[in-house]
């Protein structure tokens, strides 16, 4: 009887020092999920204000160049010199593609919004990825052509006999330049933004 009685008394305590000892292992997961979450809350946050930052970027390239135009104050009757960003294919594609940034830019922040509420959902930082990676494509190659003629109208081309035109057309070629200028800012910022997503979609 008395070993019995011992025994009993031994269970029951080993029982409520694993109940005491339970809460304590699982401490350092919570904290550790806390962690997790409170660091892809500060990526998001980071996200919102590159995107931000991105889109006015665009916005900016996109006005500049759909608003340049430039006439020389010597004309003719029959001839008068014009320049304008419709003349170009490149710079008209420049400023469809720039507008296309930009929308999707804007209408991206709900999202990147949501990945603050929910630093830990997956589904949006994927779409965010995926749009992002799509979108730094076609502001790459739009930003890229533009360059390239505004190379040609500053320097010419004397193996093809193209004439700079920015020693004639300055205000043309500075707004041109400038939207160039902005639209590889926001290049980058949207390269940052493809960065961020990947990096929110660790687990750890």
């Amino acid at each position: 009887m008395e070993k019995s009685e011992a025994t009993t008394i031994e269970i029951a305590e080993s029982s409520k020092e694993r109940k005491g000892k339970a809460p304590l292992l699982g401490a350092p997961v919570a904290f550790e999920q806390a962690k997790v979450a409170g660091y892809k809350r500060g990526v998001a946050i980071f996200d919102l204000i590159l995107r931000i930052s991105a889109a006015t970027a665009a916005l900016a390239a996109t006005i500049t160049m759909g608003t340049t135009e430039q006439t020389l104050p010597f004309f003719t009757q029959f001839f008068q010199f014009q320049a304008s960003y419709d003349d170009l294919p490149s710079f008209t594609f420049f400023v469809i593609a720039m507008s296309i940034v930009t929308g999707y830019l804007v209408l991206s922040v709900p999202f990147s919004i949501v990945c603050i509420a929910r630093p830990v959902a997956v589904a949006p930082r994927l779409l965010l990825i995926l749009c992002d990676t799509l979108t730094v494509t076609l502001a790459t190659s739009a930003a890229g052509s533009s360059a390239a003629i505004v190379y040609l109208a500053h320097n010419g081309n004397s193996d093809a006999n193209w004439l700079a035109i920015c020693q004639q057309f300055t205000d043309f070629c500075q707004k041109t330049s400038g939207a160039v200028v902005a639209s590889f800012v926001a290049v980058v910022l949207i390269v940052f933004l493809v960065v961020l997503s990947a990096i929110g979609l660790k687990k750890h």
